[in-house]
């Protein structure tokens, strides 16, 4: 499984790796059939206080990708929500692909 982490605005961190990293490993055991990881950092300028700090995980699998976002007051629960949507997504993939079967 390869992960690659890009920062747009943000300087580069290992905790964040590292969570992000702990986050979709637990994806990668569940779904055998990620290919890749794409994790994006951002900050952007909002009015509200609970929002900037952007996370987007693009996982590449047999199919279309998929993708989530999430904005909220850290880059933590960023990636816990982008994560969990990602569960989601993936296990209604995993769902249509048994029954094609």
């Amino acid at each position: 499984m390869n992960i690659n982490f890009k920062y747009d605005g943000v300087k580069a961190s290992n905790r964040l790796e590292i969570i992000a990293a702990e986050r979709l490993e637990k994806l990668f055991d569940k779904f055998d059939f990620i290919i890749r990881a794409d994790v994006f950092f951002k900050t952007e300028n909002t009015s509200e206080p609970d929002t900037g700090m952007v996370c987007n995980i693009r996982l590449s699998i047999p199919g279309p990708r998929l993708f989530a976002e999430a904005s909220h007051n850290t880059f933590e629960a960023s990636i816990a929500e982008s994560s969990d949507e990602l569960q989601r997504q993936l296990q209604k993939r995993k769902d249509k692909m048994k029954a094609h079967y």
